[in-house]
């Protein structure tokens, strides 16, 4: 039903600083957006990491709860996948679309850790 972990999400206050350290102190190559020189409007910027995407997403405030990194699994069909889960007692949030052709649903295990399944056409 899941497929390959597909994206590893860290959220990061200070995008700038973060993305010079995963591009010029680890050596990651900047996927997505790839021509700016200065990344602190971006809210979403994507690593070249091989078969999982390392995605930095702005907007965090360090907050375990809230900011911790999230796993993201490819699926074919997030609303089928999603209400196969749920029929197991898997908590799942709303089907959202954050950005056209793609659909995520977040859901939790016992221990409150957020993962995520996602289709993208």
């Amino acid at each position: 039903m899941l497929g390959p972990l597909c994206e590893a999400i860290i959220y990061v206050a200070d995008m700038d600083a973060q993305v010079r350290f995963y591009r010029d102190l680890l050596g990651l190559k900047v996927a997505s957006p790839a021509d700016r020189d200065s990344f602190s409007d971006e809210y979403w910027v994507t690593f070249q990491t091989g078969e999982c995407t390392l995605a930095l997403h702005g907007g965090g405030h360090q907050d375990f709860g809230r900011d911790a990194p999230k796993f993201v699994f490819r699926v074919e069909d997030v609303a089928t996948v999603r209400e196969t889960l749920i029929s197991r007692g898997v908590p799942f949030g709303e089907i959202r679309s954050p950005a056209p052709g793609v659909q995520v649903a977040d859901g939790t295990d016992p221990e409150g850790n957020v993962f995520a399944i996602e289709s993208a056409s």
